[in-house]
């Protein structure tokens, strides 16, 4: 029997009122899980960006990647329902990642191109929750230097290997949501309590450079969906991601708006050298609860970032299907040591996320998703057949591929191009002034 009989017969069981209460607090752990994609150590880099663009153009860039964001990942939604209901009706069984959906909709090339992008996406995205990890642990620690602490959480988060499949980070992801609501609400007030320091500059934006690296920062901010098929597979009700992806995102703007704003109008120009925001604010107990509160986070986030790449590891080496636990860890093994061993290398809190932002999340959940939208649905005979047509509200097909084309443009033009050059040459420069394996990025002189 299918794993999706299995899920209906599961929920059919429960009785009524039980499964009312159970699927309410369901769809808050799935907002939940949408909160823990979308927002996790890139609150602490937000106002980094803004020293880069500038208070208005930050916020604008907010808005708009928020709207983008949303968009593309009602757009997979659509499509993973399309994938999924052509595979019901054909009685066969389907698969549940990105690329398998491509490949079932497009075909072969579409799943190379997506797997490519997805894998790679999400092997650095892991790369940056680690040197995360170990950037802030050092602001209650410095006894250790920030690469010895990627030693030590790179041996932590590799424990992820043990953890089956996305339904075992529910609860966990609930519990970050209240992680990620306390830091940025910490940020927010202790800078306004803090005020702006002496002779504050507010420079931005001064240079071109800096500028498209900031705006692909909070691209990257809003392209947290490349998991987006997983967690509408391990969803009860699939059909609900678009409205919980959107109410999510919403939520994330209430919590990076004002703290980035507030970061960047206390210390302005400054964060231009600190691209961890906790770096300025003094230690105290508040500030230490928001470190460990986000080392935690930061766990479940790369847990949630390696684990399709662990199933694609275990499809390619066959031991997918094995019902050991101890084996499956065992060969996910391999996953976790490039990605502990490009954390050493590249430890560029900050500039990493707008690389990543520009050549990567640019076409992994922005082009790629829009492109394959439109071309799903250029016949006239599936758009008759899709299973779920565009809102007359939105245009219709017309506004939807109105919408997709200006998607594709301005990421391609404004995210892959100015963005990709800006963010290459901010990533070269961070090689040039640091180097390679630099012990300890942006730490300030160690007192004895």
């Amino acid at each position: 029997m299918s794993e999706t009989m299995l899920r209906w017969k599961e929920k059919r069981a429960v009785p009524s009122p039980a499964r009312a209460n159970y699927q309410t607090s369901s769809g808050m752990v799935d907002r939940s899980m949408m909160l823990g994609l979308v927002v996790a150590q890139v609150l602490l880099t937000l106002p980094y960006s803004f020293s880069q663009l500038g208070m208005l153009s930050g916020i604008l860039f907010q808005l708009l990647y928020g709207l983008m964001g949303s968009w593309t990942a009602y757009l997979i939604s659509v499509l993973y329902v399309e994938y999924r209901t052509r595979k019901e009706r054909e009685k066969v069984d389907f698969r549940n990642h990105w690329f398998e959906v491509l490949d079932g909709l497009l075909g072969k090339h579409w799943r190379n191109v997506g797997l490519l992008f997805n894998c790679t996406f999400l092997l650095f995205g892991s790369v940056i929750q680690l040197i995360a990890c170990a950037s802030n642990i050092y602001y209650i620690n410095d006894n250790l230097d920030k690469r010895t602490w990627t030693y030590i959480f790179g041996a932590c988060c590799a424990t992820t290997v043990f953890i089956p499949s996305f339904h075992n980070y529910r609860i966990w992801s609930f519990l970050g949501l209240i992680m990620t609501s306390y830091t940025a609400w910490y940020l927010t007030i202790a800078s306004l309590l803090h005020g702006q320091i002496e002779e504050v500059k507010h420079s931005a934006p001064a240079k071109m450079v800096l500028y498209f690296t900031g705006a692909t920062n909070i691209l990257y901010t809003f392209g947290g969906h490349a998991v987006t098929v997983e967690i509408m597979h391990a969803m009860w009700k699939p059909q609900k991601f678009k409205l919980i992806y959107l109410l999510a995102t919403l939520y994330v703007l209430t919590l990076t708006l004002p703290s980035a704003s507030a970061v960047y109008w206390a210390f302005g120009d400054v964060l231009l050298t600190h691209s961890n925001a906790l770096s300025l604010l003094p230690k105290t107990r508040y500030r230490d609860t928001a470190v460990i509160l986000m080392l935690i986070h930061q766990f479940i986030t790369f847990g949630f970032a390696c684990t399709p790449l662990y199933f694609v590891w275990e499809k390619f080496i066959r031991v997918h299907e094995t019902k050991s636990v101890v084996k499956r860890a065992l060969a996910r093994l391999p996953v976790v040591i490039p990605i502990w061993f490009l954390a050493i290398i590249f430890p560029f809190f900050g500039p990493i996320n707008s690389t990543v932002g520009s050549l990567l999340v640019s076409f992994t959940v922005y082009i790629i998703p829009a492109l394959a939208h439109m071309v799903t649905f250029a016949s006239a005979s599936a758009r008759e057949n899709a299973v779920e047509r565009p809102p007359s509200r939105l245009g219709g097909w017309v506004g939807f591929y109105c919408t997709n084309a200006f998607v594709v443009v301005w990421v391609f033009v404004v995210g892959f191009g100015f963005g990709g050059w800006a963010s290459m040459l901010n990533f070269i420069h961070q090689i040039d002034s640091f180097g390679l394996f630099t012990k300890c990025y942006q730490c300030p002189p160690h007192k004895p």
